[in-house]
């Protein structure tokens, strides 16, 4: 016995020596990767040195000689601070995601594989024009030679048990298509889902269904468009057609972006969508004649945020006694400012919504099914095989077939094969001016240099120091021949299509608006002959840029605070209509007798502050409310697609508000499901279905339910849930923040405000800038969600870096 106890002594102590020498060589090797921020780095290529100066937050500012020194420099510090990250930017455009995590990502990169993302960037790098091809080589050699400085590769490739691999100028392209896979749809869901609805409902249903626009829409140029009427039973009559078929359950299927798919309470996915808010003001209107850009872009955000602040100064190339600077954020694993100022102009962008993507039906071969017929006959499908590489895992071949408009998509309801034509397979648009804005000194210059670029389609506001604004869309749009895009068409007489793309003097541009406002909010922003050009890519329901378009002409006159104090309104206005809603349908017969239904509207009505409050019992109530109708209305209303298309899903249509709202109002009983008598009973359902599970799940207590519990904000590293233990370590903390998706400060789930900027071009000094997380990817770094308190808590900090604390320099 004794033995056996001194065995398990020497185990344990053996066990606890193995256990803190793992600690003690994981910590090291993690201190080896942090990245180097004083001292003189050898660059070779360099030109001449090039100081990093670094602020209290780790914003640093890149000074040097020549554009592309500074590129290099840039490329070194976003490598130190960011290189996994900028990796799996990469990797997710390429379809290369499994080989550096495994079969878990093996979905996403069969997804996107078949749009050959890597062979188009290397197109793109080879079409470069000199100056841009010198300025992102010298940016991906800076990458490589700050990878190369860490003592060890940065922690999350030892964890992975990987090593990183190089970067290359064309992963740079990547990076950017990454953004089209994130801002656009790569599989072109939403007009496949009009097109499911426009082949199985009747006209005037399918127009009700899929509204051109709502009563919400707050455009800068046009009015709002009307609902169309609700058909009359004999067009549709839903309620005698399907009485006695099975129900359609979306619970059962419906992606939620909180707690479990079975949750009542569990908001449907299509209200967590990304956008942006992005306004300006003339000088007219700030009292010191400089015009004023707010934006705040709404991503996903993960642990290290998006973007990356900086600062980059360099001597003009005309005039070596000017100096150019930009500030603001970039985008790791690219050279260029995303948004910011140039110190002559400055702008802000918000996804555009614009249609830039069409499916084109695919005509068979009768004889032969490998061939497709075309405007200049029969045509073989171009055929490549991808190999996607997996870690612990053996590689899997994929089978892509292309056609001369884009790659081959899986079949509709109808078994027809469609092709997928998408501005992102443009190798010569991708290869359009790298550095577009840097040099533009005017709105015009501005407005000019935006229009075409190869990036997802935005909606640029732009103001410049005479304090003039205005709007275009930065990005590249088709010229449409023969079709308007709104549904799959064969393209193969040759009379329908894509005639190239538009020029810039297509595009349509507002400039100096009266009233010196301009708002865009991931809705409609212009109509008629503008509208068309532009296209309807599923503009937002419009609440958010009504919220902004309201506020901004509460005043007369703006300075950034206010422009900051817009960017945090959680004002709930658009679910106001849904709380009048309840109480009035819960009145004094609903509610007698049923001591429950009494406190829901005692919930509502007392507790409502008008706001998207995290504490509020009664926002969280009629939120759920609106979603609880508006799912029991849908899944019978559009039950004959969802028969005929397995793969439906209405949450892709983001106005579906203005038809719900239409129905549960007009109250049309030809479209009710049998299984209700009346409206009010449906109403009723809802209300007592959400009772219901608080009776069960929580004591009962309607009032213990809270907005923040459903909207649970959660910001964290990609590798954090496979690492329980050290969770904390990585991610940010949990928070109670106020805001939703339909608010100008939007907290939804892992969405929400990637940064909020309110900046003047020359005035920089006076700007406001604040972001989620922290420059820094590294968890022992000083700048590792050093920046998060003060975006949480909407406190304004300056545009601009602070005082310097460490300077690093790059010698040649």
């Amino acid at each position: 016995m004794r033995r056996v106890i001194r065995g398990f002594v020497i185990a344990g102590v053996a066990l606890v020596f193995a256990l803190a020498g793992g600690a003690y060589w994981a910590r090291t090797e993690l201190r080896a990767s942090l990245p180097v921020i004083n001292g003189t780095v050898r660059v070779r290529g360099l030109q001449s040195a090039v100081t990093i100066e670094r602020d209290g937050l780790g914003i640093p500012t890149i000074r040097g000689i020549s554009r592309s020194d500074v590129a290099r420099a840039t490329g070194f510090v976003h490598a130190q601070d960011r290189f996994f990250q900028m990796d799996l930017a990469r990797r997710r455009a390429a379809g290369e995601l499994s080989a550096l995590v495994g079969d878990a990502a093996l979905q996403l990169d069969r997804q996107i594989r078949v749009h050959r993302f890597r062979d188009e960037a290397r197109r793109a790098v080879a079409l470069l024009a000199p100056r841009d091809r010198t300025v992102l080589e010298a940016y991906a050699a800076g990458v490589n030679r700050g990878l190369a400085t860490l003592d060890a590769s940065p922690f999350e490739y030892l964890i992975l048990r990987q090593a990183p691999q190089p970067w290359k100028a064309e992963d740079s392209v990547l990076v950017v298509l990454a953004m089209f896979v994130t801002l656009q749809n790569p599989s072109g869901e939403y007009e496949s889902t009009l097109a499911t609805m426009h082949d199985v409902l009747p006209p005037g249903m399918f127009e009700l269904m899929a509204p051109l626009g709502t009563e919400w829409d707050s455009p800068i140029v046009g009015a709002p468009f009307t609902i169309p009427d609700v058909p009359p039973a004999e067009i549709y009559n839903l309620r005698r057609k399907r009485n006695g078929k099975p129900e359609i359950d979306l619970q059962k299927d419906r992606t939620v972006a909180t707690s479990g798919a079975d949750d009542p309470w569990a908001p449907t996915r299509g209200d967590a969508v990304l956008g942006s808010n992005s306004w300006a003001v003339s000088g007219d209107l700030t009292g010191n004649g400089r015009a004023l850009v707010a934006n705040d872009m709404h991503l996903d955000i993960r642990v290290p945020n998006t973007w990356y602040r900086a600062v980059l100064e360099w001597r003009d190339e005309a005039d070596a006694s000017q100096t150019r600077l930009l500030a603001g954020l970039t985008l790791p694993g690219h050279p260029t400012l995303v948004t910011g100022s140039n110190t002559h102009v400055a702008w802000g962008f918000t996804n555009a919504q614009v249609d830039a993507s069409d499916l084109v039906l695919i005509e068979l071969d009768p004889m032969d099914p490998n061939r497709y017929w075309t405007p200049w006959g029969w045509r073989a499908f171009d055929r490549y095989s991808e190999t996607i590489e997996v870690a612990g895992g053996d590689a899997v071949k994929l089978d892509v077939r292309w056609t001369i408009w884009g790659p081959v998509l899986r079949a509709d309801h109808k078994g027809r094969l469609r092709a997928y034509a998408w501005s992102a397979h443009s190798a010569e648009r991708l290869a359009s001016s790298l550095l577009p804005l840097e040099s533009a000194r005017s709105i015009e210059e501005a407005l000019e240099a935006a229009n075409g670029l190869g990036t997802p389609a935005q909606n640029m506001i732009v103001a410049d120091r005479s304090g003039r604004i205005g709007w275009t869309i930065y990005g590249t749009l088709p010229r449409r021949i023969g079709l308007s895009g709104q549904f799959p068409e064969s393209w193969a007489d040759g009379w329908r299509g894509w005639n190239g793309w538009l020029t810039p003097n297509e595009y349509p541009r507002i400039i100096d608006p009266a009233g010196g406002r301009l708002w865009t909010a991931n809705a409609r922003v212009v109509d008629g002959s503008m509208l068309a050009a532009l296209g309807d890519g599923n503009y937002d329901v419009g609440a958010r840029a009504r919220e902004i378009r309201d506020r901004l002409r509460e005043r007369e006159q703006f300075t950034a605070p206010d422009m900051l104090d817009i960017q945090l309104d959680a004002r709930a206005t658009f679910l106001s209509r849904w709380r009048d809603l309840i109480l009035r349908h819960l009145n004094t017969d609903t509610v007698a007798g049923d001591a429950a239904r009494g406190r829901f509207r005692e919930i509502v009505e007392k507790d409502w502050t008008g706001e998207a409050s995290p504490d509020s019992a009664a926002y969280l109530l009629t939120r759920m409310f609106r979603d609880q109708v508006m799912e029991r209305v849908t899944s019978f209303v559009l039950a004959d697609c969802y028969e005929a298309d397995p793969s439906f899903d209405y949450t892709w249509i983001r106005r579906r508000e203005g038809a719900i709202w239409k129905l549960v109002t007009d109250r049309p009983t030809h479209l009710l499901n049998p299984r209700y008598g009346s409206w009010s009973d449906l109403l009723t359902a809802s209300i007592d279905a959400l009772i219901q599970d608080a009776m069960e799940n929580n004591s009962g207590d309607l009032a213990r339910r809270k907005w923040s519990d459903y909207n649970v904000i959660r910001f964290r590293h990609p590798l954090s849930g496979s690492l329980p233990f050290v969770s904390r370590w990585l991610d940010m903390p949990e928070a109670k923040l106020p805001g939703d998706a339909f608010t100008p400060r939007v907290h939804w789930n892992i969405s929400g405000a990637s940064e909020r900027m309110v900046v003047s071009p020359g005035n920089e000094r006076e700007g406001l800038m604040h972001m989620p997380t922290g420059q820094s990817g590294h968890p022992l770094s000083p700048f590792y969600g050093n920046s998060h308190d003060a975006w949480a808590r909407g406190e304004p900090t300056p545009f601009m870096p602070g005082p310097t604390r460490y300077t690093l320099t790059l010698a040649p």
